[in-house]
Order: structure tokens, then sequence, then C-alpha cells
């Protein structure tokens, strides 16, 4: 476990192609089942405090308790993942840290020298920000807000990979507003 914020919860990758991804993840690698959002609802976006309307592809699924989000970026809207991408980098971008306490831990993360450089909001407390420094080549650290509706969405995305047979590999996000 990381003495930073707790466990790493969640690894983010960049694909090109984001079917492709969950299908090579699905068959190959048995994670599942994938929950997949072709355009996520991103609130309150910034870059480097600057507000755009990014068009992103996500999918989420589960190996125990770690999450594996799959992403590709479906505008030309600056990002981080953008940047990944004309580095010519695919693969994991970021590691993502959860919390029920954002205010807190973005503070602590704030007077440990880090800066934000991407943020954002899914749904009712589902904040999250992504952090300039890369500790490693092309990864940076999120944290993520994980209360009310993202937090039962995540819940329910790892319940479904702990028995996963490997039927109906691909499913859409549930409604956030009903769970």
């Amino acid at each position: 476990m990381s003495t930073l914020l707790g466990p790493i919860r969640q690894l983010g990758i960049v694909v090109d192609d984001i079917e492709a991804g969950m299908k090579h993840w699905a068959q190959v690698m048995g994670v599942g089942p994938w929950y997949y959002n072709p355009q996520v609802p991103i609130e309150d976006y910034t870059y480097d405090g600057q507000s755009y309307q990014p068009h992103n592809s996500v999918a989420l699924a589960n190996s125990g308790d770690m999450q594996v989000e799959l992403i590709q970026t479906r505008n030309d809207v600056p990002s981080m993942y953008r940047d990944y991408m004309q580095k010519g980098l695919r693969g994991l971008q970021h590691v993502a840290f959860w919390t029920t306490e954002f205010d807190k831990d973005l503070a602590m993360m704030l007077d440990r020298g880090f800066t934000v450089k991407m943020s954002g909001c899914v749904g009712k407390n589902g904040r999250f920000v992504y952090f300039a420094e890369e500790h490693h080549p092309g990864t940076c650290i999120e944290l993520s807000e994980v209360l009310g509706p993202k937090g039962r969405m995540f819940d329910l995305i790892r319940e479904a990979s702990q028995d996963w047979d490997g039927s109906d590999p691909v499913r859409p996000f549930p409604d956030l507003s009903a769970i």
C-alpha cells in the first residue's frame, strides 16, 4: 500500500482503439466485464487553468480490487491524455488514488509540492485532479473523489467482476442518477 494516499485503486491506460482494448483485456487477460461510456459527461473541466469541453470515451473493469480504466480521446482538446499520445506513448498514463476526503487530500498533495494540471467532475461528488508531476516517465497521479453515485458505480463494477464468467463482456455505464 502507498504511504501517500492509501492503496492505488486504478490504472489509467490510454489507447488508440477502446473497443480493441476491451476485447484484448476481456479475451486475453480475462478481465471484465467492461462498463463503457462513449462520451463521459465531464463538468468543470480545466487544463492548465483553462476551460474546455473534452470528448473522451472510457471503459472500466476490475481485476480484484484494482480497477483498470481504458481511455480514448475523441477530440483534440488539451488534456494530459493528448500530451501523452503526442509523446508517442500508449499504455499506463496514470495511477489513481480514491478518496472520500477530497478537499483534505488535495490540500495535503498541494502542501507536498504537487501542482494540478487537469481537473473536472463526473456526476455529484465525482471531482478529480491530475497532478503535473510525473515520477515515472509519462505516468502521473490522479486523485479521484468516490462519494455518491460515482463511488456506488465503482462498487457495482468491482462486484460484477468477482464471479464474471466471460459473458456479456461490454456493458453500458450505469445511469449515475439511478444508483
